[in-house]
This record gives C-alpha cells, sequence and structure tokens, in this order.
C-alpha cells in the first residue's frame, strides 16, 4: 500500500516538474520508510520475545528428571494410569471418561482399570516371545465368557449315478462342537511405596514386565498339561491311545518300542513313525514340540547316509528343524522317561485354539501390603483341542 502510494506520489511530482513537488515527494517518501522501519522493529522485538520464552521453556525442562519429561510428553491416558499407579489416583482416569456415557472401557466399577494400549501391546509382545503353544496355535480374541469351534469331522457320502436310475440319499456330515471357556489368569507383584515415588524409576516397564513374566510360564504350562479346572485344557491331558486304535475325542500316540528311550538301532525310526502317523493334509503345516533334553538327544541323530536329522535355522529368529519341520522347544514338555509322552508333532494351528479376552485389568491395593503395594493383574484365556487328528504324540515305551 505505502509503495503504490509512493509510485502515486512520485508521478505527480514527476509530471508537475516544480521544486515544492519534489520537496512533497522526498517528504512521503521519508514518512513511508519510517513507517516500515517501526514495523520491522516490532516484528523483530515480537521474534525476539518468543525465543527467549523458548529458551526458559528448554530451560526449566532439562532441570526435570527424566521420568518427569516422559510422563508430561505422554497421552492424557498414559499420564493418568502413571499417576494411578504411583500414588492411587484415579481423578485423571476418571476425568476420561465421556460425558453422558454410563458404560465405558476406560473406567470399571469395581475400581479396576485397563492398561493403556502401549501397555498391553509389550504384554502381549512378551508372551509371543516365549516359547509357549500360543506362537503356532490358532488365537482368537472373543467378547464373550467362552469361544465355540464347530468341527466337520464326517465325510459327505457320495455314489455313482446312472442317467435314468434313481438317485440314492448319501450320508451327510456332522458337525463337533467344541466350546472352550475363558479362566482368569492373574498376577499380583508389589513395590513398596517409596520406590514407586522415586522419580527415576520406570513404573510401568516393570510392572509389565513382571506380569509377562508369569503369564507367559502360567498359560505355557496350562496350553500343555492343563486339567481345565479354573485354566486352559491342555492338549497332553485328553486321553491318548495307540494310533491303530483312534478315534475323535483322543489323541493317537506312536511309541519308540523301548521302554523309557530310543531304540539302540535305528533309533530315528521312531521319529519317522509320528510324522508319517499325521495324515497328509495336516503334514504341510505340521510343527514337533519337545523340551531342552529331548532336542538334546533328538539332534544327535543320524539317517542311514550319516546325515543329521536336526538343522539348525539359517537365519535370525527362524526355529531349528527336525525332517524338515520346525520344532519349538516347550520346556513344559515331559523329559524322556519309561512310558512319557515326551514329543508331539502336529498342526497346532487347527489342533489347538487359544481363546482370550483383549483387555488386561490392573487394581491397585495400598492396603493389604503396607508399607507394600499390590498390583494386581488379570486377564481370560482358555485353550483346548479343536481337531484332535490335527496332533499325534510319541511314547517311550513298547506298547
Amino acid at each position: 500500500m505505502m509503495k503504490t502510494e509512493t509510485k502515486a506520489r512520485a508521478g505527480a511530482g514527476m509530471s508537475a516538474g516544480g521544486p515544492e513537488d519534489d520537496e512533497a515527494l522526498a517528504a512521503a517518501v521519508l514518512r513511508d520508510l519510517g513507517a516500515l522501519e517501526e514495523q520491522v522493529s516490532r516484528r523483530l522485538t515480537a521474534q525476539e520475545d518468543r525465543i527467549a520464552a523458548l529458551d526458559r521453556k528448554a530451560a526449566a525442562a532439562s532441570a526435570r528428571p527424566a521420568l518427569s519429561r516422559a510422563v508430561q510428553q505422554e497421552a492424557p491416558h498414559r499420564k493418568a494410569f502413571a499417576a494411578y499407579l504411583r500414588h492411587g489416583d484415579d481423578d485423571g482416569l476418571r476425568g476420561l471418561v465421556p460425558e453422558g456415557k454410563a458404560m465405558s472401557t476406560a473406567v470399571a466399577a469395581d475400581g479396576g482399570y485397563l492398561v493403556d494400549p502401549q501397555m498391553a501391546e509389550t504384554i502381549r509382545s512378551s508372551l509371543r516371545a516365549n516359547a509357549s503353544i500360543r506362537s503356532i496355535a490358532s488365537v482368537v480374541t472373543v467378547e464373550s465368557g467362552s469361544f465355540d469351534v464347530l468341527v466337520d469331522r464326517s465325510e459327505l457320502g457320495s455314489g455313482w449315478a446312472t442317467e435314468t436310475g434313481d438317485t440314492v440319499e448319501t450320508d451327510t456330515p456332522q458337525f463337533e462342537k467344541i466350546t472352550i471357556p475363558l479362566h482368569e489368569l492373574s498376577a499380583m507383584p508389589k513395590a513398596s511405596q517409596r520406590l514407586l515415588d522415586d522419580a527415576a524409576f520406570d513404573v510401568e516397564s516393570w510392572l509389565a514386565q513382571r506380569i509377562a513374566e508369569r503369564f507367559a510360564r502360567a498359560e505355557a504350562a496350562a496350553f500343555i498339561s492343563g486339567d481345565g479346572n479354573d485354566k486352559p485344557m491342555g492338549f497332553m491331558t485328553h486321553t491318548s491311545v495307540p494310533e491303530e486304535e483312534w478315534s475323535w475325542g483322543k489323541i493317537g500316540f506312536v511309541t519308540t518300542g523301548v521302554s523309557g528311550d530310543f531304540a539302540a538301532a535305528n533309533p530315528a525310526d521312531a521319529i519317522v513313525d509320528l510324522v508319517y502317523a499325521l495324515g497328509a493334509r495336516y503334514r504341510a503345516n505340521a510343527s514337533f514340540v519337545m523340551n531342552s533334553k529331548t532336542a538334546g538327544a533328538v539332534r544327535k541323530m543320524k539317517d542311514a547316509d550319516g546325515r543329521f536329522l536336526w538343522t539348525d535355522g539359517l537365519a535370525a529368529a527362524e526355529p531349528a528343524r527336525l525332517m524338515g519341520y520346525p520344532v519349538l522347544l516347550c520346556e513344559d514338555m515331559p523329559d524322556i522317561g519309561t512310558g512319557a509322552i515326551a514329543m508331539a508333532f502336529g498342526d497346532f494351528a487347527a489342533g489347538y485354539t487359544v481363546a482370550e479376552r483383549p483387555d488386561l485389568r490392573i487394581l491397585r491395593d495400598p492396603f493389604s501390603a503396607k508399607p507394600h503395594v499390590l498390583f494386581y493383574a488379570s486377564k481370560r484365556v482358555g485353550g483346548d483341542v479343536s481337531d484332535f487328528a490335527a496332533i499325534k504324540l510319541l511314547k517311550f515305551s513298547v506298547s
């Protein structure tokens, strides 16, 4: 605007050509320059004030403990959850509940709160990282108290027909419904209030790690040998029968031919029998399951050409393989012994189903173990065999 007016005045002065007009033009230019200088000065001053304010904030932030900075930058739910764990302050969690909604997943009526998504993911990752049937089984997330699996375990009948002959009625397939109830898995670590008050202590990482370790050990054992009473039903708990006597509802096994050991001559034959006892449609996705002691005995075996049956993974995190099939080392499997079933082989994605609810609940109890604070964490999980034909066992016995 000022440049336009200056140009207009300059044009008017030039057209007049008088000294008075030149003086007026010069005065106008000086006034415009003064206004421009004042405007630039104001902007520089405002910018300097903003820079000074940022410097003050940076200096104040650098003086705080590391945990305080982390909490300051966290999302509202995470900060509120940290306050609840440290001091039992649930005002922040209650404030996150949307108005006008009587029910919310953020707050539980009995005083328990859902873990924020980042922490819950930390715990689930730890569960997957541990050697457990969970890593090869079918895992489903449900919102109810149980999960039903429908299994088609009979063949659809068929027959040859002629052009003019009557069509004969054939067999109809039958469905088997397997109900997997969800059970409550809990852990209750504790810490002193003084430790929780220490600003340098990462409460959330400690809590997540402790819960993950406890839950991983408990569920890994239950998926193998759980009795189904307030815990998942393990696949080893079901009735096992010789493979030639197998029927639905039972798991078939083959034997090594020697009580408590592999046969002295051709010990690998028992493993070959185990592999081919499983149906061809399951073998493509099958895995071996055994503990480390059994693996130590098996990996010494060689074929007729002197080649080891056991091969280690060629890439990081790739499982070892036995006869070309991956091996999962589960320490809850039994050791080799007289009559022991120390090895399993099967398509566990088809044969075993883990059902769980997605939420992990935390209840803070500062009263029961003073001066310590108890953290009661719980989740609901269940598991059971969903296809009895998909898993076979190796029994260390004569018959």
